[in-house]
């Protein structure tokens, strides 16, 4: 089973229904019990950084996943503001974030790209990972993002994307990964690695 992390991101929801049209047991919950049950984390992503460290303050959700993730090694998955929030700083709100990953959230410069990115864009992989079993070395996810990760750890990138400027566009280390495109948006190929993901 695997538990999607609930607190009232607007994609939470069409992960899960991503997971059900594959025939993945899953979860929305916000309940510790129930998600301490699960096999997986997933922690979706829409809004902005703050808000998001806002809510799982207020549903004292903060301890849990990190225990799930950095304690009992469960496969993770941060998508989109999932991703951002797994570093230390934001501009985005001025939030303090995780901290799990050293490295922070800048937002893209309006002079060089229309802002947010919108749309469409091909990730670029660094290396062979099993999350990404039968998908090419480039391929194109849907991305809605303002904001983009800096980490101070080159080794831990495993996808760069262009626009206006290369920017890491996944992570992975150890049972940690997370990605700034929306994989339950992102077709046949986001469902691939939603798939892979939920084999690990």
């Amino acid at each position: 089973m695997i538990g999607i992390i609930d607190y009232k991101a607007g994609n939470g929801p069409s992960v899960k229904s991503a997971l059900s049209h594959l025939g993945i047991d899953a979860v929305l919950s916000a309940d510790k019990k129930i998600l301490s049950e699960c096999s997986h984390i997933i922690l979706p992503g829409v809004g902005s950084a703050g808000a998001t460290m806002d809510s799982l303050r207020e549903l004292d959700l903060i301890d849990t996943i990190s225990e799930h993730a950095l304690v009992n090694k469960k496969p993770f998955m941060g998508i989109c503001v999932g991703l951002q929030v797994l570093f230390e700083k934001s501009e985005e709100d001025d939030a303090t974030c995780l901290g799990w990953f050293k490295g922070d959230v800048v937002r893209f410069d309006e002079k060089d790209v229309r802002v947010p990115q919108i749309g469409w864009n091909s990730a670029k992989f660094t290396r062979d990972n099993a999350i990404l079993d039968g998908i090419g070395e480039e391929e194109y996810f849907y991305f809605v993002n303002s904001y983009y990760i800096r980490p101070k750890d080159s080794e831990i990138a495993l996808a760069y994307t262009n626009y206006g400027k290369q920017f890491c566009s996944m992570i992975n280390k150890d049972n940690i990964y997370a990605s700034q495109f929306h994989v339950e948006k992102s077709g046949e190929i986001g469902l691939k690695l939603l798939k892979n993901f939920a084999s690990l």
